[in-house]
């Protein structure tokens, strides 16, 4: 499949002395990554050039050098970030959902349905474990195609990190990672890629981020979480998960917030992560601290309009006093 880059450079020309910073990674923030770097290129004249190119992606060029910083919805242990001289801190929380393309609304779809698709063990629409949940809906004899992602994707991490704590079959056989061996379906790259199979494909189910299916109006699922209600991804749902989180700076921040408890929250909620490497030059990683900070002093507003949730101030707090002690931000 073709390579599909999708790079910020936002506005017009710049004057010579303009600054650029570079960053490559995760395709699940990438909607609101562009809109705070245009805010922040008007409001600054500093242009942010992101390359959306998946969470693996972002954490190899971070890894070698290549860019300003690396963006990931699968966070790094403490272990990793320490044995790779990496600094981690979260910008924003999400959810990922499960689409589909079939002309029904209010499709519920419990742990042990969705277990099921992906492993390969319901293939059609109309199958007695769907039936189950779904007693008012007509549901068709219908092949089911699952798509999945083929690029390294934290999006892919935060999907089957849910499926190992909902489903004990699934953690046995597959596990979780930003890359697993899929029993079943075909791959796509990038949120958008996925986004788009699910457009054209009747019978298609996926798993894509929360914006991407707003902005290319798929249908979306409720899905069974820990305490066995049907919840609806919505903003609300994903804060409700993150409201247990435990932020700790001296953990670089590492947190996972699928299959969190409480009868209101989304059980495949996640935030995600930006990567700096101790080691660059200071002043460079003052840049990039200075773009974040700029979004999480002014870019609330534009993350609630794409239907990211934002961090709470005391954890903005943390997120500063992390970067002081780097000696990033004054």
């Amino acid at each position: 499949m073709k390579r599909l880059l999708l790079v910020l450079l936002l506005g017009g020309s710049l004057p010579l002395h303009a600054v650029t910073l570079t960053g490559a990674g995760a395709t699940f923030p990438y909607p609101l990554y562009a809109r705070w770097a245009y805010a922040y290129e008007k409001a600054t004249g500093i242009r942010i050039n992101y390359q959306s190119i998946g969470s693996g992606g972002g954490i190899r060029q971070i890894m070698n050098r290549t860019v300003d910083f690396g963006a990931s919805d699968a966070p790094l242990t403490p272990e990793e970030t320490q044995k790779t001289h990496l600094a981690q801190f979260p910008t924003v929380v999400g959810g990922v959902v499960v689409a589909f393309n079939l002309p029904l609304n209010n499709l519920r779809l419990s742990s042990e349905a969705i277990c099921g698709i992906f492993l390969g063990t319901i293939t059609r629409w109309n199958d007695l474990v769907l039936q189950k949940s779904n007693p008012g809906l007509s549901l068709p004899d219908q092949k089911i195609t699952v798509v999945h992602r083929s690029d390294g994707s934290g999006t892919t991490w935060i999907f089957t990190h849910y499926l190992s704590r909902a489903c004990p079959v699934w953690k046995e056989k597959v596990g979780y990672g930003k890359a697993v061996n899929w029993p079943t379906g075909i791959g796509a790259k990038g949120n958008e890629g996925v986004a788009n199979y699910l457009k054209r494909l009747r019978g298609s189910i996926g798993y894509v981020e929360y914006a991407y299916a707003r902005q290319n109006q798929l249908r979306v699922a409720a899905v069974e979480n820990r305490e066995g209600a049907f919840v609806s991804p919505s903003p609300e749902s994903f804060q409700a998960a993150a409201a247990h989180a435990r932020w700790d700076a001296d953990q670089d921040f590492y947190q996972v917030l699928t299959w969190q408890p409480g009868k209101d929250a989304y059980p495949i909620t996640g935030a995600t992560f930006i990567l700096l490497a101790r080691d660059n030059p200071s002043e460079r990683n003052q840049k990039v601290v200075r773009f974040f900070n700029w979004a999480f002093d002014h870019g609330d507003s534009l993350a609630i309009s794409l239907d990211y949730v934002p961090l709470p101030e005391n954890v903005k707090s943390k997120i500063r006093n992390y970067w002081k002690a780097q000696g990033w931000l004054p």
